[in-house]
């Protein structure tokens, strides 16, 4: 048994792996009675029962990983609830919180290629749980949990209604179904055959236009992430269908696998980043909903986010990536937002989890509010802060962790004093490395923790600035 747990690391959030080599029934097998354990050490004297939340989106098999997990959680003496069909992860989080359950396990693997499967973690309080708890699962994984004398309960559960209905209580769901009712508001959404299929429709319930609803474990051969590269078809759709009129605002909402992350396309076709959306959503928060509270944000995110905050006066907290430090916080200090550059934003109001399709609600209500597209909300924010910024993101596939091992050695012994011709005058460490430059712009060089995949992010004056960044970053790093 130890040989077969010594691999098994949780990531930024969660355990994944190759299915049939990393990932297989054998070893979800061993992890996930432990998980429940931990879960019950951990959240079991404020839970009232000894119940563990069992869920999945829509990859490869999911469902029969999901019940294996559910199969060996039972055997170990837990009472179990299995979903009876997909839903998104933050539904899954929701329904540990509202039943008040020990938390649960989710298996998906979010927006890796579609050859990956992976198990989630939730505590009791309905969000990522803390790097101590998967440190304790990955301790105790070669003792493992033995089965119970007696074996738990298992009851079969809809996922999706309560969790809905929670969704609908956080916005004025009327203002955006009379908006899209009388044509002023057209919504496209793009789900990337995940676990976000069906949902806006449920939630709203008026006509959208779904893209890529129907299951393909292949991901149409990409990765179900919310990035450009995957969105051929939205931006077809919105170039040629989706432009404004004078009539109304178009606008394409797009969901990960799992639909815990976010990301948009205006109605002119353009992209729009979680590094814009997020200031679009606290100021909605703050200015329209005179809403309240700390925003916290990933070392990561755009300096624009901190300059929206304070045209509210409201405080900022930064955090590294991984969301589950993100809802760490949230359990700490009265939230109004929680945000990462990956998509992933959660709110004080609702639990301390990402929740893509709340964040698309509010992003609804605030068009339906205030008759603008997305675009010239967030231009409004740059006049108002005075700061004008282009984001871009690139992943470099790396050949081997041997190439990994390289380029973090050169990182420590020989840090870059000058990038793009620019000169370094600050490098911050809290996650990765990340290089404020001498022309205002900034660069953050950070490493997968669950592929051999280089994360380059910078933000810069202008797009072509951003541009030549990581074209220079990359080839230094093909260069090592």
């Amino acid at each position: 048994m130890a040989v077969a747990v010594q691999s098994i690391k949780f990531g930024t959030d969660g355990w994944r792996g190759l299915i049939a080599a990393d990932f297989t029934f054998e070893r979800l097998a061993l992890v996930a009675p432990v998980a429940a354990k931990v879960l019950a050490d951990v959240f079991g004297a404020s839970a009232d029962n000894r119940t563990i939340i069992v869920g999945h989106d829509r990859r490869f098999m999911a469902e029969d990983f999901a019940k294996k997990t559910a199969e060996v959680v039972q055997a170990a003496g837990f009472d179990v609830l299995l979903s009876e069909d997909y839903a998104p992860t933050p539904a899954f989080s929701w329904a540990a919180k509202e039943r008040n359950a020990l938390g649960a396990l989710v298996i998906t693997a979010s927006h890796n290629p579609g050859s990956y499967l992976g198990l989630k973690v939730k505590g009791a309080f309905g969000g990522s749980v803390s790097p101590e708890i998967t440190s304790k699962i990955e301790a105790l994984l070669p003792q493992g949990v033995p089965p119970a004398a007696t074996p738990g309960n298992l009851q079969i559960f809809d996922p999706w209604s309560s969790y809905c209905e929670a969704l609908r209580a956080k916005v004025d769901i009327s203002r955006i179904q009379e908006a899209i009712r009388q044509g002023k508001l057209t919504v496209y959404a793009d789900v990337m055959h995940g676990a976000a299929a069906g949902g806006l429709s449920k939630i709203l319930d008026v006509p959208i236009q779904e893209i890529n609803s129907d299951r393909d474990p292949l991901f149409n051969g990409g990765a179900p992430e919310p990035l450009p590269r995957y969105l051929s078809k939205l931006f077809r759709v919105m170039r040629t269908q989706g432009r404004r009129d004078s009539s109304g605002v178009a606008v394409g909402l797009v969901f990960d696998g799992d639909s815990d992350r976010i990301a948009a396309v205006d109605g002119q076709g353009n992209f729009l980043s979680p590094q814009i959306l997020i200031p679009i959503l606290i100021d909605h928060l703050a200015s329209r909903r005179h809403m309240k509270g700390e925003v916290v944000k990933t070392v990561s995110g755009s300096d624009l986010i901190p300059r929206v905050a304070a045209l509210h006066q409201l405080p900022v907290y930064e955090t590294p990536i991984g969301y589950k430090f993100i809802a760490d916080r949230m359990l700490s200090s009265p939230v109004l937002l929680g945000g990462e550059e990956s998509g992933g934003i959660g709110y004080g109001t609702h639990i301390p989890e990402r929740d893509a399709l709340l964040s698309a609600l509010y992003l609804l209500e605030a068009i339906a509010e205030s008759g603008l597209d997305l675009s010239e909300l967030y231009q409004q924010l740059q006049e108002q802060t005075g700061y004008f910024c282009a984001y871009d993101r690139l992943d470099l596939h790396l050949s081997g962790m041997d190439v990994r091992s390289r380029l973090i050695e050169q990182l420590e012994n020989q840090p870059l004093k000058e990038i793009a011709d620019q000169a370094v005058v600050d490098c911050q460490t809290t996650d990765g490395y990340k290089f404020r430059l001498a022309n205002d712009s900034w660069l953050m060089i950070r490493f997968s923790g669950t592929e051999p995949v280089l994360r380059l992010y910078c933000e810069a004056p202008t797009i072509e600035q951003a541009r030549q960044t990581l074209a220079w970053t990359k080839d230094w790093a093909n260069s090592v």
